[in-house]
């Protein structure tokens, strides 16, 4: 792995609506650290330009590059950004906070997305989704979100008291899930979920904190504001 080159700019490619991307971003800005932003189109194929394959031959973003070093992985570009500018930490200042932070982070990716994905991909991605497969969907969403209800309602972020890796990641996916529910057809199914934060009203000053993130506005993608659903977290 190549170092990176002091003083070399940070340089993140991203794509709008990309969960992983806007964790990176909001990572950058929580940090107060200096980046040059790509957007990439996925409907242009950009992310499939021999160009960017060089960096990343996944393909995938979002993808960071600091000087000779190129870093793919949303959480991987996080810890390595809280080891680039240790203040205000992401993942905590204790082993015993440094390890829950970690649980909670791989929690979502391994059991609360794929849970949260049964709606937001037929939602959002797909073709009319099988009859019930929403409805049988629902339990395992409402599980993950009571969960993290409880969770911020009595330490106002997920770990401790302080906003966290952790609360990046599961922020970024609820707000997808979030729009995901604003559309016709979870109205059409009756699912009972949205507005989220009247159902789980813990997560309206929870979500509002990093909202409050500075330059939080500058993360939010682009394509979302084109348009008209409203917002169901703290601004609903």
């Amino acid at each position: 792995m190549s170092a990176p080159v002091e003083g070399a700019p940070l340089e993140l490619f991203w794509g709008s609506g990309s969960t992983p991307a806007w964790r990176a971003l909001l990572a950058l800005h929580i940090k107060g650290l200096p980046y040059t932003g790509h957007l990439l189109s996925f409907s242009a194929r950009e992310t499939r330009t021999p160009e960017f394959l060089a960096l990343n031959p996944r393909g995938k973003v979002p993808t960071l590059r600091h000087g000779a070093l190129v870093l793919a992985e949303s959480l991987a570009i996080l810890a390595y950004l809280d080891r680039l500018a240790p203040s205000p930490p992401l993942f905590g200042q204790t082993a015993a906070a440094h390890g829950a932070i970690w649980r909670a982070c791989l929690d979502h990716e391994n059991v609360a997305g794929p849970a949260l994905s049964l709606l937001v991909r037929p939602l959002l991605f797909g073709a009319a989704p099988e009859v019930g497969s929403l409805e049988v969907a629902v339990p395992g969403v409402v599980d993950e979100l009571d969960r993290l209800a409880a969770a911020v309602h009595e330490r106002g972020a997920i770990v401790e008291g302080d906003l966290s890796a952790a609360d990046l990641v599961w922020y970024c996916g609820l707000r997808t899930l979030d729009r995901a529910l604003t559309r016709p057809a979870a109205e059409a199914h009756g699912l009972g979920l949205w507005p989220l934060c009247a159902r789980w009203p813990a997560l309206r000053p929870w979500a509002a904190r990093i909202e409050a993130i500075p330059g939080f506005e500058q993360t939010f993608p682009p394509h979302w504001r084109e348009g008209t659903a409203p917002l169901g977290l703290h601004l609903a």
